[in-house]
């Protein structure tokens, strides 16, 4: 992310209580490519709404947002996955869910049971206190993002879920295509 001496400075917003509002847009100017203001502009909003999730999780739950992402993948497969299939769902290094399943696991909230044929894989499952768990998260959750969100009204909010599908489609189609230009050379 940037460090506070590659910030451009602007003519700062304020925030509702005066405060100047600092963040990843900050860095964008009036002559700045549009598609760069509107990549800011959206990394912004995502920085913001990720953050107050955390602090809501950490507060009423005392649990953190990759734990409830994992846990959010479980509830969706009531069979389990398996280690590496939580890994790709969740874009993370296998390290990175051994640890966090680790931690469930201890609190009772997760099961791992070998996988059948492959001696090295295990299955992670919700235990019903696991399940019990994540319901009252997932409600809560879901009452905040209403919350955060709630600043638009219900066709913006169809409007913009029409055009992010757009992009991502774009996105997708875009990111499929070789890369057929040159590899620069390494300077050493």
């Amino acid at each position: 992310m940037a460090s506070s001496t590659t910030i451009r400075k602007t003519k700062s917003r304020r925030a509702q209580d005066g405060r100047a509002v600092v963040d990843l847009e900050t860095r964008a100017i009036k002559g700045d490519h549009q598609a760069l203001r509107l990549w800011l502009r959206m990394l912004s909003c995502t920085v913001r709404i990720e953050n107050q999730i955390r602090l809501r999780l950490r507060r009423e739950f005392n649990t953190t947002l990759p734990r409830f992402d994992l846990m959010a993948q479980l509830e969706r497969c009531a069979g389990g996955l398996r280690m590496n299939e939580l890994s790709e769902r969740l874009m993370v290094s296998g390290g990175n869910v051994t640890g966090i399943t680790d931690q469930l696991e201890r609190e009772g909230l997760v099961a791992r049971t070998p996988y059948p044929g492959d001696r090295r894989a295990f299955t992670v499952k919700l235990t019903e206190t696991g399940v019990k768990r994540f319901r009252e998260m997932a409600i809560r959750h879901e009452q905040w993002i209403v919350e955060l969100l709630g600043g638009l009204s219900r066709e913006e909010k169809e409007m913009m879920i029409g055009e992010l599908w757009k992009l991502k489609s774009h996105i997708n189609t875009v990111a499929s295509v070789p890369d057929t230009k040159p590899k620069a050379k390494s300077v050493r």
